[in-house]
C-alpha cells in the first residue's frame, strides 16, 4: 500500500501499486488530461511508471518547469517517425533536446531540402493527430543490437553496443515507429501540438571530421501555439536585429577569411569602439583605478607559473624566437601581478586596483566563430584588485555598485546573478575555496540579491559571480564576473609587509564589466537595432541642406558643434531633401539636422528625429544644451523624459 506525498505536502494511500497517471486521475480529471510525466523521487518518469513503494510524486504538465523538455523530447521522436514514414531508407542516429528546441540526425544519402522540411513537418502534424500512445519497453542489450540492425538501423545499433554488457535498454514505440531512449516521453503524440521545423544543417557522426556527414534537422516545440508564435516572433526580430548584417549597413566594421576571428573597425565603428572605451577609462579613474597596459608576447615559463599553460595552452597562439616559446596572451591576470611586483607593497597600498584594456586572443574552433560575440581577438575591460582578505566584501561591494552604474548607462535594467563555485579540476586548498565562496555570498546577500548556484562552475583558480544581461527580446547575455583568487598571486610571487611586519601574500579579484569590448559591442548592437542612443552613437547629427546656398552656413555649423564634442557631420549633395532625410533615417541617425534659405538667414536649425519627430527650429546653443543633457542621461531621450511628465 504506497503512501504518495505531493507536492503539497498531503498524503494520500493506495491499496495497491499505481500508475503516475492514476495518482493523477485520482487527483482530477483535468490533472489527467494534463499530466506529461511524473517526478517520483526526484527523478523524471513517464505517466505509466510504476510506483510499488512510499514516495515523494509531482505531476509534470506543461505549466512545469520540466514539461517543455518532455515535450521537445518528445518532438524529437514525431520528427524521425515522420522522416522515417516519407524516407524510409533514412537511418536514425540521435536527437536530443538543446536550448529552445531540439534536432535530429539522419544519416541519408541525398540529403534534405527546404521543401523536405514542410513535407516533414505536415507529416508530424498527422502523425501527432493520430495520438499513438507512447509506451515504453525494456529489452537486453545485446538482443536489442540485433533488433536494430534487422531493421537496418546500423547507427542505433552501433549506439547501444557501445553501451556496456549486461545493460538493459528502454525503447520507447508509437506506432509502428521505436526507438532507442532513456525517457520520459509524453503518454500519446497528441499532446504535442506546437512546434516547427527551422532549418537543415550537416553534422559528422558522433560529431568526428573523420567520420560521414549526416543530416541534421533543427525544430523548435513549446507548450503552446502562443508561445511558439512569440518565439518566431523572436527569431525574427532577432534576424533583423543581426549586428553583423547591422554592421555592414551602417559602415561600422568588417570580417574576412584572411583574418578568421577578428575585426576590421571602420571609422564609424571604431568611433562607437573609443566612445565605449573613453567613457569606462574615465569611470575606472573616478573609482580609484590605476590604468595600465602589458605586453601581448610573454615566455610560456610565465604561463606555466600561473598554471594557465596546462589548462589553455592548446587555446594560446604559440610562436618561438631565439628558441625561446612565447604565447600571444589569451588573458592578462599573470601579467597584472608582473606590474604588482614591481617595488615593495604595504598594507596601507592595499587595495590596489590596476586596469586595462587588454587585447588577448584565444585560438577558438572556426566552427564556434560568431560575428563580434565570438571571435579570437578581444579586448577586456579587465582589471585585477589586490587587496587583503579583510577587504574582499567591500571591494565585491563596490564592484558590483559600478557595475549596475554601468549597465544603466547602456541601457540595461535587468541583471541576472550566478556563484559560480569549485571546479574538480582546480588548484589552491579546501581552506582557501572555502573563504572565497563565502566571500562572494556574502556580497550577494548583502546587497540583497537573488542569485542562483553554479556548482562546479567556477574558475580553475577561484569561484566567480557571473552577472548576465536580458535584453528587449528576453535573450540572456553573460557579460560581467568577478573572481576571488588565493592562489595565482603567491605562484606568481606577490606580496605585501602586512601591519604586523609579516609577508604576507595579497587576494586577487578578477573583474570585468563588460567582458569583451567585441561582444559588448555586438549586443549593444541588437539591442538597440542599430539606434544606438545619441551618446554612443557614432555619428550623432547630420545637417542636410536643401540647396547649394546653405553649404557655407552648414560648414560653420558643423565646425561649432564639433568643437562642442559632438559627432556631426554635412550633407552637401545637390538631392532632394526628403531623398536625404530618408537616407540617414535608414542610417539611424539621432538627429537630423535640415537648414534651408530661412535657417541660414536666421541662424538657426529644423531638428527632426531619426524616428520622424519634428522638434522645430532651435538656435544652434539650443540644440547644443539639448544634446547635453540628453547625454547625461545616457540614452533617455529628452522626448521620453517630456513624454514622462505629461504622463
Amino acid at each position: 500500500m504506497p503512501v504518495i506525498t505531493l507536492p503539497d505536502g498531503s498524503r494520500r494511500e493506495y491499496p495497491k501499486p499505481v500508475t503516475v497517471a492514476e495518482i493523477a486521475a485520482s487527483i482530477g480529471a483535468g490533472l489527467a488530461r494534463a499530466a506529461l510525466a511524473g517526478r517520483v523521487n526526484d527523478k523524471l518518469v513517464d505517466t505509466s511508471f510504476l510506483v510499488e513503494q512510499d514516495a515523494t510524486i509531482a505531476i509534470i504538465t506543461d505549466k512545469s518547469p520540466e514539461g517543455i523538455e518532455v515535450i521537445r523530447h518528445s518532438t524529437a521522436h514525431l520528427l524521425a517517425q515522420a522522416v522515417k514514414e516519407l524516407f524510409p531508407e533514412a537511418q536514425v542516429t540521435i536527437g536530443p533536446v538543446i536550448e529552445n528546441g531540439f534536432y535530429y540526425d539522419f544519416a541519408f544519402k541525398r540529403g534534405f531540402t527546404e521543401e523536405d522540411l514542410a513535407k516533414i513537418e505536415q507529416r508530424m502534424q498527422e502523425i501527432a493527430k493520430r495520438d499513438y500512445p507512447v509506451t515504453r519497453t525494456v529489452m537486453p542489450r545485446d538482443e536489442a543490437v540485433k533488433f536494430f540492425r534487422d531493421m537496418g538501423e546500423e547507427y542505433k545499433a552501433e549506439i547501444i553496443a557501445s553501451i556496456p554488457a549486461g545493460e538493459s535498454i528502454s525503447l520507447y514505440r508509437q506506432g509502428e515507429f521505436i526507438d532507442l531512449c532513456r525517457g520520459p516521453h509524453v503518454p500519446s503524440t497528441g499532446k504535442l501540438k506546437a512546434f516547427k521545423l527551422m532549418k537543415v544543417a550537416g553534422a559528422y557522426w558522433r560529431g568526428d571530421s573523420r567520420n560521414e556527414m549526416l543530416a541534421r534537422i533543427y525544430g523548435t516545440a513549446w507548450t503552446s501555439k502562443e508561445a511558439l508564435d512569440a518565439y518566431l516572433h523572436q527569431i525574427e526580430e532577432a534576424e533583423k536585429r543581426d549586428h553583423r548584417k547591422i554592421g555592414r549597413q551602417l559602415d561600422l566594421f568588417h570580417m574576412q577569411e584572411e583574418a578568421p576571428g577578428m575585426i576590421f573597425w571602420h571609422e564609424r565603428g571604431w568611433r562607437l569602439y573609443q566612445t565605449i572605451v573613453q567613457y569606462m577609462s574615465q569611470l575606472w579613474r573616478e573609482h580609484g583605478y590605476r590604468e595600465i597596459r602589458t605586453p601581448q608576447l610573454v615566455d610560456r615559463s610565465l604561463w606555466e607559473k600561473s598554471g594557465h599553460w596546462e589548462k589553455f595552452h592548446h587555446d594560446m597562439f604559440i610562436t618561438e624566437s631565439e628558441k625561446r616559446l612565447y604565447a600571444v596572451k589569451p588573458m592578462n591576470c599573470p601579467c597584472h601581478i608582473q606590474v604588482y611586483n614591481q617595488g615593495l607593497k604595504s598594507y596601507r597600498d592595499l587595495p590596489l586596483r590596476l586596469a586595462e584594456f587588454g587585447s588577448c586572443h584565444r585560438n577558438e574552433q572556426s566552427g564556434a566563430l560568431h560575428g563580434l560575440l565570438r571571435v579570437r581577438n578581444f579586448v577586456q575591460d579587465d582589471a585585477h584588485i589586490f587587496c587583503t582578505e579583510n577587504q574582499i566584501q567591500a571591494e565585491v561591494s563596490a564592484f558590483i555598485d559600478l557595475l549596475h552604474r554601468v549597465y544603466a548607462d547602456f541601457g540595461f535594467r535587468e541583471v541576472i546573478y550566478k556563484l559560480s563555485t569549485r571546479p574538480p579540476d582546480r588548484i589552491g586548498s579546501d581552506e582557501s575555496w572555502d573563504k572565497a565562496e563565502h566571500a562572494l555570498e556574502q556580497a550577494l546577500n548583502a546587497k540583497g540579491l537573488r542569485w542562483d548556484l553554479q556548482p562546479g562552475e567556477g574558475a580553475f583558480y577561484g569561484p566567480k559571480i557571473e552577472f548576465s544581461l536580458k535584453d528587449s527580446l528576453g535573450r540572456v547575455w553573460q557579460c560581467g564576473t568577478i573572481q576571488v583568487d588565493f592562489s595565482m598571486p603567491g605562484r606568481l610571487g606577490a606580496t605585501y609587509i602586512a601591519e604586523d611586519g609579516s609577508k604576507q601574500v595579497p587576494v586577487m579579484l578578477h573583474r570585468a564589466i563588460l567582458g569583451s569590448l567585441e561582444r559588448f559591442i555586438g549586443i549593444l548592437i541588437e539591442e538597440h537595432a542599430g539606434a544606438l542612443p545619441a551618446w554612443l552613437a557614432p555619428v550623432q547629427a547630420v545637417i542636410l541642406t536643401i540647396t547649394d546656398d546653405q553649404h557655407d552656413y552648414a560648414r560653420k555649423l558643423e565646425q561649432t558643434l564639433s568643437k562642442q564634442g559632438w559627432r556631426v557631420e554635412s550633407d552637401l549633395r545637390n538631392e532632394k531633401i526628403g531623398f536625404k532625410i530618408r537616407e540617414h533615417t535608414l542610417q539611424r541617425i539621432p538627429y537630423l539636422l535640415v537648414v534651408g534659405k530661412k535657417e541660414a538667414q536666421e541662424g538657426t536649425l529644423a531638428v527632426r528625429t531619426r524616428k520622424g519627430e519634428d522638434l522645430g527650429g532651435m538656435t544652434p546653443e539650443a540644440f547644443h544644451a539639448m544634446l547635453t543633457r540628453e547625454a547625461a542621461s545616457r540614452g533617455v531621450t529628452i522626448l521620453e523624459e517630456q513624454k514622462h511628465r505629461d504622463g
